[in-house]
């Protein structure tokens, strides 16, 4: 019988500082996150990043912290449960790091039954700190236990039609009546993840408009995925070059890509874009980095620049193409 396998990012699983620290811990340790040398990464977690950030970081998930806990993990749940009932098909939720665990998840598909794992990192474009490092730790768990299970891994799914157009539908559905440009905000990553998955190792960032020509990197490169999907939405929209654009969040030093968000929005008040949307498509599941970065300090970031109306439309979550979409996934 078949199982499916939902995986999101995780969060601390309470406001506690040693949750948050914990949480942070697991996170940037993660060789596939911060990829330097073992020695020079636990410097820079455990003496630098989790010592600087770690009070701002209870404070910004204070602000989207909900009687039940996590907003991710919540909906994610709700996510599973949906995808459950319209499949007929045991799911469980698990997350990368913290919990629900990626071993309670194999775990329990395996005591129900299961012996093939439709497995969904729940992120639509492919990078090493997202899809990566959640694909190899599910094999590495799976392998450890010795469970038996038959793993299937989702592709990116970026340019899926039925994605595409779910999400499209959220955003026609969520803009506001005098919007005067769209923004695609992305979570950012360093130049040198794209740069170590690109298979050719001659391509990203070595050929000039490297995102706009086909190649073997396209399948493993973040920014040529994010691009088009920018680029499909905008087509299925109907909106013209001049009315939408796309952007990077969540940088943490230099040498990641651009354009910053942040930058971005300061740019598009002073040249005169009083009405703004804002989507952040690399993320399926409202979280930190959408309904506090982006929703809260976003705003003001648009709002202190000039800008008239921030209008931040949600990620997928449990909306019902989106469901459907996984569960037809799940049966090819």
């Amino acid at each position: 019988m078949k199982g499916i396998l939902l995986i999101n990012l995780g969060s601390p699983k309470d406001l506690e500082l040693d949750s948050i620290k914990e949480y942070l811990k697991e996170f940037l340790s993660d060789d596939l996150v911060i990829d330097y040398p073992k020695f020079l990464q636990q410097i820079l977690v455990n003496w630098i990043i989790i010592p600087s950030r770690y009070k701002n970081t209870r404070e910004a998930y204070s602000e989207i912290w909900t009687k039940n806990g996590s907003p991710l993990i919540n909906d994610t749940r709700l996510l599973g449960e949906k995808v459950n009932s319209k499949s007929n098909t045991p799911v469980e939720v698990s997350m990368r790091y913290q919990f629900p665990s990626i071993e309670e998840g194999l775990i329990n598909l395996k005591k129900k039954g299961c012996s093939e794992i439709f497995v969904v990192p729940l992120y639509p474009h492919y990078a090493m700190s997202t899809v990566l490092t959640t694909e190899k730790e599910v094999i590495r768990i799976e392998n450890e236990l010795e469970l038996d299970l038959k793993l299937n891994f989702i592709k990116a799914f970026y340019n899926e039609q039925e994605y595409i157009s779910s999400l499209s539908n959220v955003i026609s559905n969520n803009r506001q009546t005098e919007s005067d440009f769209l923004l695609f905000s992305y979570h950012g990553i360093p130049n040198r993840h794209l740069l170590k998955t690109d298979p050719t190792k001659s391509h990203c960032l070595k050929v000039e408009n490297c995102c706009d020509i086909e190649s073997k990197a396209k399948p493993f490169c973040y920014k040529a995925q994010v691009i088009e999907t920018s680029r499909l939405c905008a087509k299925q929209l109907e909106l013209k070059e001049d009315e939408w654009g796309i952007s990077f969040q969540s940088r943490i030093g230099p040498g990641w890509i651009q354009p910053f968000t942040d930058k971005e929005l300061v740019r598009l008040a002073e040249v005169g874009v009083k009405n703004l949307d804002v989507v952040c498509p690399a993320f399926v599941t409202d979280n930190l980095e959408t309904l506090e970065e982006m929703n809260i300090r976003g705003r003001e970031t648009f709002l202190e620049a000039g800008g008239k109306s921030f209008n931040y439309i949600p990620c997928l979550n449990d909306e019902e193409s989106w469901v459907d979409f996984l569960v037809n996934a799940s049966k090819r």
